[in-house]
């Protein structure tokens, strides 16, 4: 059993912090979280400086998530969009990604061009389409213990009576665990557990579509998981800009460095020491 799937047998509520690369992967570790989710959205907007509008192929997505899996030994959940085309797409994604180390992976029912759940203009395929996709998912899976999120953005298209029966059918064709994107009231928040028979995750997009809730609340509605994927990209972009607005302004960066990880700080956060100790034991006498 992978140590996901053992996190989703334990008592408690699953917290991912959102990832794009590997340096905000060792962040995540280092801030004593269990659980790294990986942002389709980030990468695009890291790696391409892009919005996600489904702009990133799978080959990028598994190249930088393998660099991800590779920095740190936290378990993985990763976003894989709509599977990057049908059902024999959905497959080729399914093997790569777990070939690249993740623990789970979604995959939405949107159309092509996919775009961020929380944009205006999502369109959603058949659900009986979707059930194929996910089918094929499952078939493709090597480790019966990696686990297959489905994600329904029918709430938006449809609304909640629909996206309520797409996620129990998802649900019912075998889905691990199952992400309505984008609810927008309180109400609809609260009772989507108590309609879904399988563990939700919850996708806390702050200032978008999604009111903010604490993970005490999510953990009382019956969220299983709750994913934060663009809080650690919108932290960096804020203090970055900051930084470089006062240094273009001050024509110094004084006023920064307390702001700045300290050198010492950074080094031990990318693991110098353990690469150091490595020198030395493969060092020639």
């Amino acid at each position: 059993m992978n140590t996901f799937r053992k996190q989703l047998t334990q008592p408690g509520l699953i917290v991912a912090p959102g990832v794009s690369d590997a340096y905000m992967a060792r962040m995540v570790r280092a801030a004593g979280f269990e659980t790294i989710y990986v942002s389709g959205a980030g990468i695009a907007n890291t790696l391409l400086g892009v919005p996600d509008l489904g702009l990133t192929t799978m080959t990028e997505m598994v190249d930088q998530i393998t660099r991800i899996c590779d920095a740190s030994d936290l378990p993985v959940i990763a976003d894989a969009d709509n599977g990057y085309g049908n059902a024999l797409n959905v497959q080729r994604a399914v093997r790569a990604y777990e070939r690249a180390g993740v623990a789970a992976m979604h995959i939405e029912d949107q159309a092509m061009p996919k775009r961020c759940g929380h944009f205006n203009g999502k369109e959603v395929i058949s659900a009986e389409e979707y059930v194929q996709k996910l089918r094929a998912a499952l078939d493709a899976r090597h480790d019966p213990d990696f686990v297959i999120i489905a994600r329904t953005d029918a709430l938006a298209t449809h609304g909640f009576d629909e996206a309520v029966r797409r996620a129990q059918l998802y649900a019912d064709n075998g889905a691990d665990v199952i992400f309505i994107d984008a609810p927008t009231t309180r109400e609809q928040i609260a009772k989507l557990p108590k309609l879904i028979h399988k563990p939700l995750l919850f996708n806390m997009v702050e200032g978008a579509k999604t009111p903010l809730f604490s993970h005490a609340e999510l953990a009382d509605f019956g969220y299983k998981i709750v994913i934060h994927p663009s809080l650690i990209n919108r932290v960096i972009a804020k203090a970055t800009l900051d930084a470089l607005r006062l240094l273009k302004a001050e024509g110094t960066s004084a006023s920064v460095v307390p702001h700045m990880l300290t050198w010492a700080d950074r080094q031990q956060l990318v693991g110098l020491p353990e690469f150091e100790a490595l020198e030395q034991k493969y060092k020639t006498v």
